[in-house]
């Protein structure tokens, strides 16, 4: 019997998602890093489900978690000591045949990594800070030379939040691997009902963050006083959480500012202590990236900031946007300080200038980026992690 050729184009079969795994922190708090898997893992799972099967890990119970309505899988299996990590990361990683696995940072990727040997998996490390500051104790150090000396090899792809924070981990690790920058999605905000009004008359400064000698309260509260000094005007808003928060409301006492400083928590949404806000100020001794920053540039206020590594620099690029001073803060941060007491009504022309420049980092953009990454660190065979 003769064949019978089929005058139609075949059509190949349509490819299955690729299956990934992000690794949550094992934090406490729903914060930085938390939201930034969060918001990512949902618009890939929203944009590109037909291109990505998302699962997202988590080990340990955060606060201010969403309520469970995301699109992504979730993998609750909540540790509470070392062993039982290892065996849980072994466990979920080993039972899918994952194509790419994301970790944050380098101290947990060592870990996942150490407790999947044996086990063929591409591992990209996310780094999310800055590499060259955070082994401060022994356990890091360990974990960094650990990664440094063997596991470094064995990553498929470095993602980092920052450019130059990218080009210092190369210089540091001596790495070859390849790398790939990832915005941070800078998340929009509800319109609030009414607008919080500030004190009638005053400037108000605001700082949003987590509570730690990272984020530099205590410069921001020096500088401040100094200002204070010579504007009577001016009041500050300190938001956030952490351990903190003892140590600041300490310093804020010896200074003499308990009527003109006020510390206040919006663990969810930070916006109706910025809406009420006329500058935002961050005084960080370092950063990966700053969120922050980004979402008070949302708000269309303008931004003095330290200029550390890394993050600030790589988001204030024009003078519109707002001013970079010295780490140590000093007389630099309180004439930046000054300058926008006194020139407040010019600098709200450029709201707009800073909602939009903003624009280019919201998830709906970022997640292409992301996608993008995904897709190229997921590709080939995996290693086997020995």
């Amino acid at each position: 019997m003769k064949a019978v050729l089929s005058t139609e184009k075949e059509q190949a079969p349509p490819a299955s998602p690729k299956k990934i795994l992000y690794i949550q922190p094992g934090t406490s708090s729903f914060a930085g890093i938390e939201r930034v898997v969060d918001t990512i893992c949902s618009a890939l799972s929203d944009k590109y489900a037909a291109d990505f099967d998302i699962d997202v890990l988590y080990t340990s119970e955060h606060k201010n978690r969403p309520d469970g309505t995301q699109s992504y899988n979730t993998i609750d299996r909540i540790v509470h000591n070392r062993r039982e990590l290892m065996s849980v990361l072994r466990d979920v990683i080993g039972a899918r045949d994952y194509d790419l696995v994301v970790v944050p940072q380098i101290e947990p990727t060592v870990i996942c990594m150490i407790a999947c040997i044996g086990i063929r998996r591409n591992f990209a490390m996310h780094l999310h800070g800055n590499p060259r500051l955070e082994p401060s104790h022994l356990k890091a150090k360990i974990l960094f030379f650990l990664m440094r000396i063997y596991f470094i090899r064995q990553l498929t792809y470095v993602f980092g939040t920052s450019p130059r924070q990218l080009e210092s981990f190369k210089a540091m690790f001596r790495s070859n691997v390849r790398q790939y920058w990832l915005p941070n999605p800078v998340r929009r905000f509800d319109p609030l009902h009414k607008k919080p009004e500030g004190e009638g008359g005053c400037v108000t400064f605001v700082n949003v963050g987590r509570f730690s000698f990272q984020k530099g309260q205590d410069i921001l509260l020096k500088a401040f006083a100094e200002a204070y000094k010579l504007r009577a005007n001016i009041r500050l808003k300190v938001v956030g959480y952490g351990a903190g928060e003892a140590e600041l409301r300490e310093q804020i006492a010896d200074l003499n500012l308990e009527d003109v400083v006020s510390v206040e928590h919006h663990p969810d949404n930070p916006s109706p202590a910025l809406a009420a806000s006329d500058v935002y100020v961050s005084t960080s001794r370092w950063e990966g990236w700053s969120l922050a920053i980004c979402e008070a540039l949302r708000f269309g206020l303008p931004v003095i900031s330290t200029d550390c590594e890394f993050g600030p620099s790589d988001i204030l690029v024009d003078r519109r946007l707002g001013l970079l001073v010295p780490i140590a803060g000093g007389e630099e941060l309180v004439r930046a300080m000054l300058y926008y007491c006194d020139n407040l009504h010019d600098e709200r022309a450029h709201a707009e200038f800073r909602q939009n420049f903003i624009d280019i980092y919201d998830a709906e953009r970022v997640v292409d980026v992301h996608a993008d990454a995904l897709r190229i660190a997921s590709m080939g065979p995996a290693p086997l992690i020995a």
